[in-house]
């Protein structure tokens, strides 16, 4: 019998919050990132459900049929821990094994960190944990000449008005220059050029070959209805993360942990990205990392199959 997603909105930790679940058992909780939906998962909801877990995959606070609440600081890391945490509780269930990709991937590992007891293991995607740095990271950024960077292009409204004009085409332009064999030179510069924008110039751009028409329209019509603030919002609290943090210097997440990436995804494959990967291990000990030759940086869209046997193979190892 194939597994059947069912949604619903939960109230909890002030919001609403919209949650896809499929399946019964163990609960394996599931975090997006940016720009993305609950519907990044709808691959990994039913391999999981069919293997014996109850899987559940929110749109995260800003993201879909979430609220999205005005203040920038609602969505600080504590903010959106929190969520996962009263998710947990508002599931009836008192431990889960979190996963993230992206953004999501900050989550997962500080749920991780903050709560032992509730996350027992910890899976990421594409975001390595990073130590503590000693400074502010956009300030960092800054003094170090690289103020076109994209997290400090986000903190702008520009950022926002410039994705909104075409939902579609900026969804369609991001998963593709993201994916694992997108040539060279149409990938995109993690350096922005404000008076083109990120985006850059319009130009015809193909679907992946893991991405339908059908599927791109369902991330199209939700931004195309909420903008693109809500997450973005997240970026506007990385300083104000590193502040909230301090507490945590220098601690190290013991849990099991697994750690997937694609050898082509710009995050571990820039100098800030690949730095992070070979400190991983230092901060995250009892770590297992797979990295999935020639894939980019959707990864649990682009190489599913591969995915799902390794989330599958841990959560059964680390989850009963």
């Amino acid at each position: 019998m194939v597994a059947e997603i069912t949604h619903r909105q939960i109230p909890l930790n002030g919001i609403e919050m919209h949650v896809a679940e499929c399946g019964a058992g163990p609960l394996v909780l599931m975090c997006h990132g940016w720009p993305e939906l609950w519907y990044s998962w709808r691959h990994q909801l039913k391999a999981l459900a069919e293997s014996g877990f109850r899987a559940v995959a929110p749109d995260m606070r800003g993201f879909g049929r979430t609220s999205a609440p005005d203040d920038v600081a609602a969505y600080s890391i504590f903010h959106n821990v929190g969520d996962m945490v009263a998710l947990v509780s508002a599931l009836g269930e008192t431990r889960a094994l979190i996963v993230g990709h992206d953004w999501g991937a900050p989550v997962a590992w500080h749920a991780a960190l903050l709560r032992p007891d509730m996350f027992p293991a910890v899976c990421a995607m594409s975001v390595p944990h990073r130590k503590r740095g000693r400074a502010a990271p956009l300030e960092t950024l800054k003094q170090a000449g690289k103020g076109d960077y994209y997290w400090i292009y986000f903190q702008d409204r520009a950022a926002e008005d410039e994705f909104a004009r075409d939902a579609r085409y900026t969804l369609l332009r991001l998963f593709h220059i993201g994916f694992g064999d997108t040539p060279r030179e149409d990938r995109m510069s993690l350096y922005v050029d404000r008076a083109k924008g990120l985006l850059g110039s319009p130009r015809d751009v193909p679907l992946p070959p893991w991405l339908s028409e059908a599927d791109l329209d369902v991330f199209a019509n939700e931004y195309r209805r909420t903008g693109f603030r809500g997450g973005l919002n997240w970026y506007r609290n990385i300083d104000r993360n590193w502040e909230l943090t301090a507490p945590w210097q220098d601690a190290k997440i013991m849990q099991p942990a697994l750690f997937i990436a694609g050898s082509n995804d710009a995050v571990i494959t820039g100098s800030m990205g690949q730095r992070a990967l070979d400190e991983l291990a230092t901060v995250v000990p009892n770590l297992r990392k797979l990295i999935l030759e020639g894939a980019g940086h959707w990864i649990q869209q682009e190489r599913p199959d591969e995915v799902n046997a390794a989330l599958v193979s841990f959560a059964r190892q680390h989850l009963k």
